[in-house]
C-alpha cells in the first residue's frame, strides 16, 4: 500500500512540475474540439416503414397445380440487394444527385457516401421494414427514402414475372427441339417397319424366342391331334368294312340264357368262397363250369356270320357309321392343313433365327428412344403451363403485397449530432491530453523529486537533504501562479458549463 501511495505522489509531483504545459494543452484541445463540435452540421433522419404481406389465400388453393413463388426467399433477396450499387446509382439519377459529380472519381465518392447514409431495418418475423437515411439535407433525405421505397416495392412485382417469362421462353425452345426429335424418331420407326415387314413381333406376342417356343408347342399339339384323329378314322373304317383291329374287341352277341347261367355260377362261386378255401371240391367244380361258360360265349362271338339280308347295309347304324367316317376324314384333312401351316411357321422362324433377334433389338431401341423423347416432350409441355401459371400468379398483388405504414417523412428537429455528448467527450479528452502531456514531459526530462527516488536510482545512502527556503517575493509570485492556474481551470470549467447550458437551451440533437 505504501508503494502505491508513493507512486501516486510521485506521479502528482511530476505532473505538478509541468502543470502549465498541461493547462495549455488542455485549453488548446478543449477549444479546438468544442469549435469542431459546434460547427458540425445538423443531421436529419428521413425514414419510411413498409409492411410486406407474404400470406395469400391463393397459395393453398393453387398448391399442387403450379410452382408457388417462394415469397419469403424473394423478400430476403430484395432486402439483400436493395442497396446494391446499380440501385444506388439509379436513386442518384432519380433525385438528381448525379449532376453534382464532375468526374468518375467524384461519382464513386457520392455513391459510397449515399450507401453509408442509407440503411434498412426490420425482421422477417414481423415483415415490417424501415428505410432510413441520415444526412444534412432533409429534403434530399426524404427524396432518397422515397426512391428506395419505390424500388423495393417494384422489385417484388416485376422480378418474379421476368424470371417466369425467361423460364417459359427456355421451355418453349426445348419443346421445339423435342418436337423435331419426335418427328425424326417417328420417321425412323416408320421406315424401319416398312423395311422389315413380316419380321416384326406382333403386339403382345413377345420376342423371337417366345414366338419360336409358342410355334413349336402349337405344332406338337396339332400333330398329336392329327394322330388321334387318324386313329379314330381308321377305327371307323374297320367298323364299316367289318374288320377288327389287333387288340380291338367286338361286342359279343346277346345270349340271355347263357348270361343268366354265368351270373348264377358267379354268385354261387362267390358264396362258396366266403365259406371254403380254393381247394374245396365245390369251388373247383364251379370255377371249372364258369370257365367253360365264358369260353362258350367267346366261341359264339367268333363264329358269328354276316347277315344274308341284302338290306343290312342300309341299316341306320351303317349309315351313322358312314357319316361318322366322313366327319373323321374331314377332321383329319383339317388337322393335316393345320400341321402343315405350323410346320411352315416353324421353318420360317428357324430360317430367320439369326436375323430376327437383331431386328427385334433395333425395334426395341427405336421404341425406347421414341418413348423417352415423347415423355420428355409431355413433361416440358406440363412444365410450360405450370410456369405460365406461376408467372401469372407472381404478378398478382395478393400474393406479395406491400403496404406503406409510414410514408417518407423528416422530423422538424435534427436528430444529430449529439453535441452534448460530444462536448463532454471533448472536455474529458482535453483533460486527459493535458495530464498525459505533463507526464510525458516528466519522463522525457526526469528529475529526482524525493530522497527515495534518488536512493533507488543510485543505490547509495542519502546522508541528508536541504529544503527550499522561499523568500517573501518568491512566495508572493508562487501564490500568484497558483491563483492564475486555478483561474485558468475555473474558466475552462466555466466554458464547459456555458456550452452545456447553451446546448440544453437550444438542443440540436440528443
Amino acid at each position: 500500500m505504501a508503494d502505491i501511495t508513493a507512486a501516486i505522489l510521485t506521479f502528482l509531483k511530476a505532473i505538478g512540475k509541468y502543470r502549465w504545459h498541461a493547462v495549455f494543452i488542455t485549453w488548446v484541445v478543449a477549444v479546438v474540439g468544442w469549435a469542431v463540435v459546434l460547427k458540425l452540421p445538423n443531421q436529419y433522419e428521413a425514414s419510411a416503414r413498409v409492411y410486406v404481406d407474404t400470406q395469400s389465400i391463393l397459395k393453398p388453393l393453387l398448391s399442387g397445380m403450379t410452382t408457388l413463388p417462394a415469397v419469403e426467399q424473394q423478400v430476403m433477396f430484395m432486402r439483400g440487394t436493395l442497396f446494391s450499387r446499380p440501385n444506388v446509382e439509379k436513386v442518384m439519377r432519380m433525385v438528381d444527385l448525379d449532376v453534382k459529380a464532375t468526374d468518375s472519381k467524384q461519382h464513386d465518392k457520392l455513391v459510397d457516401e449515399l450507401m453509408s447514409r442509407i440503411r434498412l431495418g426490420g425482421t422477417e418475423r414481423d415483415d415490417i421494414y424501415t428505410i432510413t437515411y441520415t444526412g444534412p439535407d432533409p429534403k434530399l433525405g426524404k427524396d432518397v427514402v422515397q426512391a428506395f421505397l419505390q424500388i423495393f416495392v417494384e422489385g417484388g412485382s416485376t422480378g418474379k414475372k421476368q424470371d417466369s417469362d425467361k423460364a417459359v421462353q427456355f421451355i418453349d425452345d426445348q419443346i421445339r427441339n423435342y418436337e423435331e426429335k419426335l418427328a425424326a424418331a417417328e420417321n425412323s420407326l416408320k421406315e424401319f417397319k416398312i423395311r422389315n415387314v413380316g419380321m416384326l413381333p406382333s403386339e403382345g406376342g413377345g420376342d423371337y424366342g417366345a414366338r419360336m417356343v409358342a410355334a413349336s408347342e402349337a405344332l406338337n399339339s396339332a400333330r398329336l391331334e392329327l394322330a388321334e384323329a387318324e386313329q379314330a378314322r381308321n377305327a371307323l373304317r374297320r367298323r364299316v368294312a367289318g374288320e377288327t383291329a389287333p387288340g380291338e374287341t367286338v361286342a359279343p352277341l346277346a345270349n340271355p340264357e347263357l348270361d343268366e347261367r354265368i351270373a348264377a355260377v358267379t354268385k354261387t362261386l362267390d358264396s362258396l368262397r366266403t365259406q371254403y378255401t380254393e381247394a374245396h371240391p365245390d369251388i373247383v367244380a364251379n370255377a371249372r363250369l364258369l370257365d367253360q361258360l365264358i369260353a362258350r360265349k367267346k366261341d359264339e362271338a367268333k363264329n358269328r356270320k354276316p347277315s344274308a339280308d341284302p338290306g343290312a347295309g342300309y341299316s341306320p347304324m351303317y349309315q351313322q357309321l358312314n357319316v361318322s367316317l366322313a366327319d373323321a376324314e374331314a377332321r383329319v384333312a383339317s388337322l393335316q392343313a393345320r400341321v402343315a401351316e405350323f410346320s411352315n411357321r416353324v421353318a420360317q422362324l428357324r430360317s430367320r433365327s439369326s436375323q430376327a433377334p437383331e431386328v427385334e433389338a433395333q425395334l426395341a431401341q427405336l421404341n425406347r428412344d421414341y418413348q423417352v423423347n415423347r415423355e420428355n416432350y409431355q413433361k416440358l409441355v406440363e412444365r410450360r403451363e405450370s410456369a405460365k401459371l406461376s408467372g401469372d400468379l407472381s404478378s398478382v398483388t395478393d400474393v406479395l403485397s406491400f403496404r406503406v405504414i409510414d410514408p417518407p417523412s423528416v422530423p422538424t428537429t435534427p436528430t444529430g449530432p449529439n453535441r452534448l455528448r460530444l462536448f463532454s467527450l471533448v472536455f474529458v479528452a482535453a483533460l486527459g491530453a493535458g495530464l498525459a502531456a505533463a507526464f510525458l514531459m516528466s519522463q522525457l526530462r526526469p528529475t529526482f523529486l524525493s530522497q527515495a527516488t534518488l536512493r533507488d536510482a543510485t543505490g547509495l545512502p542519502i546522508l541528508g537533504s536541504i529544503s527550499m527556503n522561499w523568500t517573501g517575493a518568491q512566495t508572493i509570485r508562487r501564490k500568484r501562479r497558483l491563483y492564475a492556474l486555478g483561474t485558468a481551470m475555473l474558466v475552462l470549467f466555466g466554458l464547459y458549463g456555458a456550452g452545456v447550458a447553451a446546448i440544453l437551451v437550444r438542443p440540436t440533437g440528443l
